[in-house]
């Protein structure tokens, strides 16, 4: 027993279990995230309830179980709840996701087991999913046209016509106003920048008068063709409307304007909610978020994040990398360098929140202030890099990752032999040659890693990002088809900061919950996505430039 302490094998195996168990967890965890937001998308069964209300009335409810719990009976007793003949100690309770919120006080609620006079699942109950005012459960009546019903044997069938006209109606009018609209009123403001430049410049000329007139009449008249075709798109999408019957009984008028699209959980098989499920995620990953962020999609949020760590990437790489070829190869080894490594290693340790404030202090305020006094004068007061934007946000992270950068690419530094720099001095080439394509290339790899982990930590962060640059919702992209195309200047969603303004901003809890786990566990694919590609990147220069070190 002695010499198996003795030979180090209980520690061994100590520190393997610790891995295991540790690995176990961060598997167990990304599962349940996982689970947790995915099965969100799931066609779930549709319940119509026979609920009998404490003045003994018979209401019928209609919704989606959505959770469900037990509750003490002596804690219901107390609350007034009437439990006569039940003798059971637990009361099973069900969180019913009913709808219908223009016509319930809640689109949540809770509905004791022992009030459950009947529970059925009917095939031809109908889920809408609407653009405002979420979901609505009810059963199709008729299809109307120009408020006139439309004479069909199917009504699920022409329904289903109508929602596919309707959607590609709206897709057409977003693509207009997003497009040739959002054009005409972009070029509208730099043209009115450009005037005002001129006259603040005092080199406003009657000619520039003429052509800038000239100019806006055309775009009046472009813009008036395409705004008539616009208000054609959606007087076609206010044709059409569906009378559906609501859990009160009554016929519920819906303006296919608003109707994204219909489905029929109860009446689907295995293979039909599959093909649903994973409908309904490319939805959740390519559409715009609405309701407050409690529906739709995250796209903007996915491709912010992608964006900003990008960006991020591309400067704090050439900073890192010159700063630890300096330190390493022409600082010299006195107090001055200690007292700078020193300084590298402590920056690493500051929360990153105060990194936040030193962006919009000195970012966003005075350098984002002094561009916009001399390049932007035209459009002052009106700020336009002297407010949060996507590039302070990338600077501020560039900042927060430096050290991570700077000690990676020194330790891979350090590992190169001394007689290799030795070796190309001797066959004549510059300290500058040997760096640049002897001990750059080999420790390339190193350098990876470095951007693998500053990559990890700034798709992560959120408290910098809340006060240089990211917004609940983004009205645009910072890439769109308007010249210089790139829009370094604009707000942008994150996908952290979503996380938390679904999860503790959101005005409809229950709601937003599922959400919350659905996009924790789309971060994390990004950032393992981000981090694949990386580590791909650098075992591939780890394989190109191992000769060099033999």
């Amino acid at each position: 027993m002695k010499n198996w302490i003795k030979s180090g094998s209980p520690w061994i195996w100590m520190t393997g279990g610790a891995v295991s168990a540790s690995l176990v967890a961060v598997i167990g965890l990304l599962l349940l995230i996982a689970w947790r937001g995915l099965t969100y998308f799931w066609p779930a069964t549709i319940y119509e309830f026979d609920v009998r209300q404490p003045n003994g009335e018979i209401v019928q409810v209609i919704g989606e179980i959505h959770d469900s719990e037990e509750v003490p009976a002596d804690r219901l007793r107390q609350a007034g709840v009437n439990l006569d003949g039940y003798e059971e100690e637990f009361v099973k309770r069900y969180l019913v996701k009913t709808g219908n919120r223009e016509f319930v006080e809640l689109d949540f609620r809770w509905i004791l087991e022992t009030s459950i006079v009947d529970r059925r699942i009917p095939e031809n109950i109908a889920v809408f999913e609407r653009s405002k005012n979420g979901n609505f459960y009810g059963y199709p009546q008729q299809v109307l046209e120009n408020g006139q019903p439309v004479a069909t044997k199917d009504v699920v069938a022409e329904l289903e016509l109508r929602i596919d006209r309707s959607v590609e109606l709206n897709d057409k009018a977003l693509d207009l106003q997003n497009g040739a609209i959002g054009k005409i009123n972009y070029e509208l403001e730099r043209m009115r920048l450009q005037e005002r430049g001129l006259v603040l410049e005092d080199n406003l000329t009657q000619d520039d008068i003429d052509r800038f007139t000239m100019r806006r009449a055309e775009l009046a008249v472009e813009y008036q063709g395409h705004e008539t075709n616009l208000f054609s798109y959606r007087d076609q999408m206010r044709r059409d409307a569906v009378i559906v019957k609501d859990m009160r009984g009554e016929q519920v008028n819906i303006n296919m304007q608003y109707v994204l699209d219909v489905s029929y959980p109860n009446a689907m098989n295995w293979p039909q909610k599959v093909w649903r499920w994973v409908v309904q995620v490319g939805k959740f990953i390519s559409d715009d978020p609405r309701e407050a962020n409690t529906e739709g999609g995250v796209f903007p949020a996915i491709f912010g994040t992608v964006f900003m760590v990008m960006l991020m990437a591309i400067i704090v790489t050439p900073f890192g990398v010159i700063a630890a070829i300096y330190l390493h190869e022409y600082a010299g080894k006195n107090s001055v360098t200690k007292l700078i490594r020193i300084a590298v290693i402590n920056l690493a340790g500051v929360p990153s929140i105060v990194y936040g404030v030193f962006g919009l202090g000195f970012f966003v305020y005075m350098l984002g202030g002094s561009l916009d006094k001399l390049f932007y004068p035209e459009a002052l007061p009106s700020p336009t890099f002297g407010t949060p934007g996507v590039i302070w946000s990338a600077l501020t992270l560039a900042i927060l990752t430096l050290p991570v950068v700077i000690v990676s690419t020194e330790e891979g530094l350090s590992r190169i032999p001394k007689a290799i720099r030795e070796g190309s001095l001797a066959l004549g080439a510059t300290k500058a040659e040997t760096l640049w394509r002897i001990i750059i290339p080999m420790a390339s790899p190193a350098i990876m890693t470095g951007l693998i982990l500053a990559v990890a930590r700034a798709a992560g962060e959120v408290a910098p990002l809340m006060l240089v640059g990211v917004v609940k919702m983004a009205p645009s992209l910072p890439v769109d088809g308007n010249f210089p195309f790139v829009h370094l200047d604009r707000k942008f969603m994150h996908l952290g900061f979503h996380i938390y303004d679904v999860g503790f901003q959101s005005p409809n809890v229950e709601a937003a919950r599922p959400l919350v786990y659905a996009t924790s566990f789309l971060l994390v694919t990004v950032i393992v996505t981000l981090n694949l590609t990386a580590i791909s990147i650098r075992n591939h220069l780890r394989e190109k430039f191992r000769s060099l070190e033999h």
